[in-house]
């Protein structure tokens, strides 16, 4: 039975790789393009030792979701746009990219499309409620996020991340900068620069640009180079192999970002959140218990963002309540997600056969 996994772009593979590590498959991109992209970042990860190929990497196909009818398997699915597939031999899952707030592609208009749902968490439930879509129970699967299950079981090592970085000075609190693209009102053109001025006159900097924005971060580079700024680290986060978002979650002590999922993603952590407010209002209508704007620290571009940090590691005052909030928007924290969803897959094959 072969296993698919469909994205526009490629950071949103992010969401399946734990996924294909253990059950493999073919990935499935949009353009040409992404395919040398695709070679590119992901040389030497193919998982089917068995099966060498330009580069190692994993298996994939260049097809837009219009072309997908000739294809037999499973279909998970990071974009929220319909699939042309043959439903006779074909079945899809949706897995997304992201438990944030930004209203799905299209409105969620195609949302009722696939045949199942690997729910992240009760957020995404309640997201599939806000744009009008009343799914069956049955399709909803909830399987809890597969990315915080190397978080969880502690399987990531801070020695080789700082390595990766090149971070000098450990004795330093570290700050991760994970700001969206335009759609959202990333906040990469207005902040970037500032922040990485006066953040690192006194903590480590991580910062982590949205893919789209990504080739931006070698001016921001050559610039800081010219202004002699140290302290100051980058993260692709094209680069899924090398430096995937939950090795930046481990190693960094506190997060701004803006509307990026990151936001909910970083729950898991327990540390520190501040917002940079950028005034994006495309969200989904979500309960307080769900919105994290109600329990982090606003920077409006005014305040001292140094003393800003420094109040919130020092008082650390919405701990419990991301705590509180963490289960809200991921099911189970265990560990065991992947798990759980390679199950699920498994039992759906069985509808095929």
């Amino acid at each position: 039975m072969n296993i698919y996994y469909y994205g526009k772009q490629i950071y949103q593979f992010s969401y399946s790789k734990p996924i294909y590590e253990k059950i493999g498959g073919t990935f499935i991109v949009y353009k040409n393009r992404n395919w040398w992209e695709f070679k590119y970042y992901l040389r030497g990860s193919n998982a089917d030792n068995g099966n060498k190929n330009f580069l190692n990497t994993p298996p994939v196909l260049v097809r837009d979701y219009n072309h997908l009818n000739d294809l037999k398997g499973i279909i998970l699915t990071h974009s929220a746009r319909k699939l042309n597939i043959d439903h006779k031999n074909c079945k899809t899952i949706y897995l997304g990219h992201g438990s944030g707030d930004k209203v799905f592609g299209g409105k969620g208009a195609y949302m009722d499309s696939f045949d199942y749902f690997f729910l992240p968490g009760p957020k995404m439930a309640k997201k599939l409620h806000d744009v009008g879509k009343n799914i069956p129970e049955e399709r909803l699967i909830k399987i809890g996020n597969p990315r915080f299950d190397a978080i969880v079981n502690n399987q990531i090592d801070k020695q080789k991340v700082y390595a990766r970085l090149g971070m000098k000075d450990l004795s330093r609190p570290t700050v991760l900068y994970a700001p969206t693209w335009r759609f959202g009102n990333g906040t990469f053109k207005k902040y970037a620069y500032k922040f990485a001025k006066e953040i690192t006159k006194e903590y480590n900097l991580i910062i982590r640009p949205h893919y789209h924005d990504t080739k931006r971060i070698h001016l921001l580079n050559l610039w800081a180079k010219f202004k002699g700024i140290k302290n100051l680290y980058f993260s692709d986060s094209s680069d899924l192999i090398k430096s995937d978002t939950m090795d930046d979650f481990m190693v960094s002590d506190i997060m701004i970002s803006d509307t990026s999922s990151v936001l909910y993603e970083y729950l898991i952590t327990g540390k520190p959140i501040i917002v940079a407010e950028n005034g994006y209002s495309k969200l989904h209508n979500m309960p307080d218990n769900m919105n994290i704007m109600k329990i982090v620290d606003i920077y409006t571009g005014k305040e001292n963002i140094n003393a800003m940090i420094a109040n919130a590691l020092a008082l650390q005052k919405y701990k419990q309540a991301y705590k509180e909030m963490l289960p809200n928007i991921f099911y189970f924290n265990d560990g065991k997600s992947t798990e759980r969803a390679v199950k699920y897959i498994e039992k759906i094959k069985q509808e095929l056969i």
